[in-house]
């Protein structure tokens, strides 16, 4: 989730950490000495963002007594915190702890030995057995995991306002299909209310559009392919998506390239448009502008996604550099407790990863969307969690394609990116 012009600066430091790092041998070894103050790197800054943060924070100072350094920098989806992350790390000014994530955004790290190993977290914690091995798999490598997931936002979720839909004369299936759904875009659109709210300034919103509709398409099969970089991208699937990406979005809001996703959303809450394709890091949003679960804010899966979770999860790492490593590995294994992962996900939107933790006490949805990352078909978000060089390419395809509409350059340009990412 990042704007095109920051990916490009971080993709290009990102490749040219590797490079450097694996140059000169990996990780050098820390020369400080322990403080009881703990950097925690982050791109939480939104107000939801930042509640869900100081759950996680509390609940370490709480147990340990030690200090935390917020070292959070703003940006939709870490457009410019990974661009000053990559910086510090390549300067050798490293935090104590970053947010990171499994795939691709955690192996540009591994390769370059900046993260430590905190496969005893998991040993003295009973984490392995509490989490999807899918995740926990994808954080890690050579049977080693070097990193602690706090929750799963599903992507595919398709939010509405119920009373701008009652009007219209429009009640969205819960097995809605792509269809369907033009059909009830076009009813709105009659009615006189903006079918659908939508963003291009935050450029990430339009690409998990198009990602949630790929995988209507293609299936969650050829889409976990897609997502490790060994997919086809030029196939009647991929084409198919594409058109339907160019249907659905001519109803979107005339005011998008102005919008950022969470004005997009009070949007929403507020009546003005009728659909919201976003995942759940919008929940709270839509709640505190406002709208009432279960009242005028309803949700389906995505179009033709119905039994599928797609997850960006979020992780935190510890560098392999900090002398703080104790510390930053009692970090971990707070952030990955039952009650801590509770009040994260409670505050932040998103599910736990833990699935041992009781969830009744969350909101309806929340109670929903964790029935489904435990019981349907787990896919990693091709945005969140593909190689950075490869998502780099996807954000300036879908930008692109919104301009020209031309399918086959979007396909060549996916097609070559994914080239490059083969072993």
């Amino acid at each position: 989730m990042r704007s095109t012009r920051t990916t490009l600066a971080a993709g290009a430091v990102a490749l040219a950490l590797t490079v450097t790092a694996c140059g000169s041998g990996g990780a050098a070894a820390p020369t400080e000495a322990p403080s009881n103050t703990l950097e925690v790197f982050s791109w939480w800054t939104a107000g939801s963002e930042d509640a869900a943060l100081t759950a996680l924070t509390s609940a370490f100072t709480e147990q340990t007594g030690a200090q935390v350094q917020n070292g959070a920098i703003a940006g939709g989806g870490g457009s410019n915190s990974e661009a000053v992350l990559q910086t510090r790390v390549q300067g050798g000014d490293a935090p104590d702890t970053w947010q990171s994530g499994p795939g691709g955004r955690i192996k540009q790290y591994l390769d370059a030995e900046l993260v430590a190993d905190v496969s005893d977290v998991y040993d003295q914690n009973g984490l392995r057995a509490a989490m999807p091995a899918a995740v926990v798999d994808q954080l890690g490598r050579d049977g080693r995991t070097y990193a602690v997931p706090t929750g799963a936002h599903k992507l595919n979720v398709l939010w509405y306002n119920t009373t701008v839909l009652d009007k219209a004369g429009v009640t969205p299936a819960k097995d809605l299909s792509l269809d369907a759904f033009l059909a009830d875009l076009e009813k709105v659109k009659a009615s006189g209310v903006t079918p659908l709210c939508a963003s291009t300034k935050d450029a990430f919103l339009p690409v998990q559009l198009f990602q949630n509709i790929l995988l209507a398409t293609a299936g969650p099969e050829a889409f976990a392919q897609l997502q490790a970089g060994t997919g086809n991208w030029d196939t009647p699937q991929v084409r198919q998506a594409a058109d339907y990406f160019t249907r659905i979005v001519a109803y979107g809001d005339t005011d998008a390239a102005a919008l950022s996703w969470d004005q997009a959303a009070k949007r929403l809450a507020a009546g003005e448009c009728a659909f919201y394709s976003v995942g759940d890091y919008g929940y709270n949003e839509f709640i505190s502008a406002g709208a009432t679960d279960g009242g005028d804010l309803g949700h389906v899966t995505s179009p033709g996604t119905d039994g599928d979770f797609v997850a960006a999860v979020d992780a935190f790492v510890v560098s392999a550099n900090t002398p703080n490593t104790d510390l930053a590995k009692k970090w971990l294994g707070v952030i990955g407790e039952k009650d801590t992962q509770l009040a994260f996900n409670k505050a932040k939107g998103s599910t736990p990863i833990r699935t041992d933790v009781d969830t009744s006490s969350l909101p309806p949805y929340q109670q929903e969307a964790a029935a489904s990352f435990r019981g349907d078909t787990q896919v990693l978000s091709i945005s969140d969690h593909a190689d950075p060089t490869f998502v780099q390419a996807l954000n300036d395809a879908i930008t692109s394609y919104l301009q020209t509409k031309d399918v086959n350059a979007l396909v060549q340009s996916l097609s070559s990116a994914a080239t490059s990412l083969q072993p």
